[in-house]
């Protein structure tokens, strides 16, 4: 499903976020003043991969009163491609 709504890009934002967090605490065991601005790059990639996998909900279309499709034309290109890639 993250393929299909393109969302690869949040997911390394999050990943980026948690290696921050690390370096954050790696900084702080050691004294260093400049760790708080880590910890704010860190929160602010956390924010933006968390928007980031929002934004397919908030402009998804409804097809009728039961069914949302978050992405209908990508959608059908990603089905095409992985029906005729099997054997």
């Amino acid at each position: 499903m993250i393929k299909v709504l393109r969302l690869q890009k949040a997911v390394y934002l999050i990943i980026l976020g948690v290696v921050g967090l690390i370096a954050f605490k790696i900084m702080e065991a050691n004294k260093i003043d400049s760790g708080i601005y880590v910890l704010k790059l860190s929160g602010l990639l956390f924010l933006a991969g968390a928007v980031w996998f929002v934004y397919p909900i908030l402009f998804a279309k409804k097809v009728n009163d039961t069914e949302v499709q978050l992405d209908p034309e990508k959608h059908k290109e990603a089905v095409k491609s992985a029906t005729t890639n099997q054997p």
